[in-house]
């Protein structure tokens, strides 16, 4: 396989609050030292990028540092981290939107690059007009566009506002014919950022088809940032997980997720401590405070067979008198993606809690096929679903295919779903 994209050693540091170096001299200073082939003196002086953290307006702050990585021709390459992680900041060096500041990246072919809603759309111009821009920006010859313009239209699904200026558009049309525009075009690499996240359920299952045709049947080279690990791993044979700027992992797609997800979850104790750095989202109303996991005998246990009861004990702090909100616990499989949610209350009223500690308690049991999952904790406002309280990916158990119950047999060493509905069924002869 030929490699199309090297990154060697990329870096890339901010100045915050300067458009530039904070003089000529600094600036002549760095061109000097990187003529002299030295370290570019800004790259000593870069801090960790910590968003939490507040920062002087001189500040420098590291984005990327020392990332370096081959794509082979045909390989749909995965990006994944946290917000903040460098992922947009990679997007743009591969686009040449922006330079690094050291290293180097060597692209081979033309690059099509979907990076914000309308990049390279002109607002005044009409649907129509910015095709034929927008493939002009790409590299392509009229007749090239003239030959893909119905392809196009098509598949974005826009044609009723085609010769309609894209400053009227929606968020979501716009970015049905910017990406129509990037996949039907003859590029060799294909960069897509999450902007899809924007289009509605039904486009999102047609990009995700168009990319898989692109990459199966066309050879295309795909490159692809998405929090959604169940499209990354369904999309990318090939991953990369970046984290504060440096690359944590990368491989074969399953196993770089699978480091992404064991970095990111909550480690407990022994007690099932809930560490209180936990909350992704958290006004300080109420704190998920403890999770435990139990057999049906109280004893604590994180494998269990198949259709083996699981009961699982949970403590809620609240700190002010909370009305009106919803408690759920999320079962999330190894994707990150959540199967089903127990509720206090099954018809999913809202309850009021009184400040103190309570305790909740969950018995569940034959709905688990085979694999290893995890829960996820929220408490929020019944009328606006904003969160008090949210903690992922936490507590992780496995289910085996094997099962104490002689009459409950799964045969299979693979998954079959991730779900056993609790179905009646009937079988009768006929004829």
């Amino acid at each position: 396989m030929s490699i199309v994209v090297e990154a060697n050693k990329i870096s890339k540091v901010y100045r915050l609050g300067q458009f530039s170096g904070s003089s000529i001299g600094f600036d002549i200073k760095r061109w000097m030292a990187i003529k002299q082939g030295k370290q570019d003196p800004l790259l000593s002086q870069a801090q960790e990028n910590d968003r939490t953290s507040s920062a002087g307006k001189d500040s420098i702050v590291s984005s990327l540092k020392d990332v370096s990585f081959n794509i082979n021709k045909g390989d749909s390459l995965g990006i994944i981290g946290r917000n903040g992680a460098g992922k947009s900041t990679l997007l743009k060096i591969l686009s040449q939107v922006t330079t690094p500041s050291s290293g180097s990246v060597t692209i081979k072919g033309k690059v099509a690059s979907l990076l914000e809603v309308g990049t390279g759309f002109h607002p005044e111009l009409s649907g129509r007009e910015n095709i034929f821009l927008n493939g002009a920006i790409l590299g392509m010859k009229v007749k090239e566009i003239k030959n893909k313009f119905d392809e196009i239209v098509d598949f974005s699904g826009v044609e009723r506002y085609l010769d309609t200026p894209v400053k009227r558009y929606s968020s979501g049309m716009y970015v049905r014919l910017a990406f129509a525009v990037a996949a039907h075009l003859e590029s060799d690499i294909l960069i897509v950022d999450e902007v899809l996240a924007v289009g509605d359920a039904e486009f999102q299952r047609k990009c995700m088809g168009k990319m898989n045709d692109l990459g199966s049947s066309s050879g295309r080279t795909i490159i692809f940032v998405s929090h959604n690990m169940a499209a990354i791993n369904q999309l990318c044979n090939k991953s990369l997980f970046l984290n504060k700027g440096m690359v944590a992992a990368s491989g074969d797609t399953s196993s770089v997720i699978a480091s992404y997800l064991n970095y990111n979850k909550v480690v407990e104790n022994f007690e099932g401590d809930i560490p209180e750095n936990s909350s992704l989202h958290g006004t300080g109303e109420a704190r998920f405070t403890k999770l435990r996991i139990f057999n049906l005998n109280k004893e604590p246990k994180k494998k269990f067979g198949f259709g083996e009861n699981i009961f699982i004990d949970i403590e809620l702090t609240v700190n002010k008198k909370i009305e009106q909100v919803l408690v759920g616990i999320h079962i999330v499989n190894n994707l990150g993606e959540k199967i089903c949610m127990l509720t206090i209350n099954s018809n999913y009223t809202p309850i009021d809690f009184e400040k103190g500690v309570y305790n909740m308690s969950f018995q569940f049991g034959d709905i688990l096929m085979p694999g290893e999952y995890a829960f996820g904790l929220s408490i929020s406002h019944f009328s606006s679903g904003a969160d008090i309280d949210y903690i992922e990916n936490f507590s992780q158990f496995s289910i085996s295919r094997d099962s104490s119950n002689k009459d409950l047999i799964y045969p299979w060493p693979t998954i079959h779903g991730i779900y056993k509905p609790n179905a009646i069924s009937e079988l009768k002869k006929i004829v």
